[in-house]
């Protein structure tokens, strides 16, 4: 490491297509050391580029000993680790009943079983230094549920409990979390193939909504209105700036859409307030 500005290491999951190339590149750009991983190491250099501060990594996320590796490769290469970003993750789209139980556990076994088992191989690194970031990227969908995402939803919303309790376990360390909610971008998620899985199960009652939101979803790949460029150079400036915030809400639909379901949230609150309010024990008549 030099003197001046802190060169920072960063470790980023899924940076072999969409957001993950971004954030890399846009850390490089600021002058970090950068391993960039995915499930095929040559795959994430040629997206990435070269570059004298990366190092290409291969890491699947659903493996707990290829994430111990990877961070060991990272200490062995650079020294320390200094902010996680974890980025990697898929799409299993569909109704409830159309997705199988297999597609469902699939869905939280990357979404959300992946980012703990890189995060549990890092945090005692962090811990030793007694610094350190950990950046998730959950979605909208972590916050405001929709149709047609039920299993992907649900991973989103388990990470976003996850990090809001994390963050109480490693402040004292020296360690800040902040969760990433990003509207649409045009990034690989909606690529079928790639990132987006469709249903395995078919149903007569769900067959009609099914087809036409395949439709509408590939009619919108590739003109989703987030620059996910624009997104990496803010997360970069967020973990630059050493003041992390708990959550940050990415993109004008996502700030549109949580405001709305925070505003439902306060209207059924209030709208049965005092039934909430009368659940407590009566003292007086107890006596």
């Amino acid at each position: 490491m030099t003197d001046g500005p802190k060169k920072n290491v960063w470790f980023i999951t899924g940076a072999g297509r969409g957001l993950g190339i971004d954030i890399a590149q846009a850390a490089l750009a600021a002058g970090h050391f950068v391993v960039a991983t995915g499930r095929n190491a040559d795959r994430v250099l040629t997206a990435i580029g070269a570059h004298h501060n990366l190092s290409a990594v291969a890491l699947d996320i659903t493996d707990p000993g290829a994430a111990e590796a990877a961070a060991s490769a990272a200490v062995a290469r650079f020294g320390r680790i200094d902010v996680l970003v974890n980025n990697a993750g898929n799409f299993y789209a569909g109704s409830f009943e159309t997705l199988s139980p297999d597609q469902f556990r699939a869905q939280m076994e990357t979404n959300f079983f992946g980012p703990l088992n890189v995060t549990r191989a890092i945090l005692p690194i962090m811990r030793k230094q007694r610094s350190g970031q950990v950046i998730t990227v959950t979605s909208t969908a972590g916050l405001v549920a929709g149709a047609f995402v039920s299993a992907y939803a649900a991973s989103k919303f388990a990470l976003e409990g996850w990090m809001e309790s994390l963050r109480f376990d490693l402040e004292p360390f020296g360690i800040r979390t902040m969760a990433v909610e990003p509207g649409f971008f045009r990034t690989e998620l909606l690529v079928e193939g790639s990132s987006t899985i469709w249903p395995e199960q078919q149903i007569d009652d769900y067959a009609e909504r099914t087809a036409q939101t395949i439709a509408a979803w590939r009619s919108m790949n590739g003109l989703q209105d987030g620059d996910p460029r624009k997104l990496a150079a803010a997360l970069v400036a967020l973990s630059d700036s050493g003041e992390l915030p708990l959550r940050f809400i990415a993109g004008a639909d996502a700030i549109a859409g949580i405001e709305q379901n925070l505003a439902t949230i306060q209207a059924q609150i209030d709208a049965t307030r005092g039934m909430s309010a009368s659940l407590s024990f009566d003292v007086s008549a107890e006596r």
